[in-house]
């Protein structure tokens, strides 16, 4: 008889689950980053970005990041029940 060799990928169930706690993981880290792109900007009178536009830019950053997390928790919820 022939024996059946144990698939070589992740069940997609199990796959996937790993995926989203990897991006649970790295949206801070990269939301961080995001963050602090403001510190490198050239600001000036004659041109570059004033500080209304760079205050925009975080809040745009903090509500995307916000938006992240609302998306991701009803997934995680569902990844730690099991």
């Amino acid at each position: 008889m022939a024996s059946e060799k144990p698939p070589i990928f992740l069940e997609r169930d199990g796959y996937r689950r790993r995926r989203i706690a990897d991006a649970a993981r790295i949206v801070p880290v990269f939301g961080g980053i995001l963050i602090m792109v403001p510190l490198i900007w050239v600001k000036g009178p004659e041109g570059g970005i004033t500080t209304v536009q760079a205050f925009l830019y975080i809040f745009g950053i903090w509500a995307i990041m916000v938006g992240l997390a609302a998306f991701m928790s009803p997934l995680l919820k569902r990844i730690s029940r099991g």
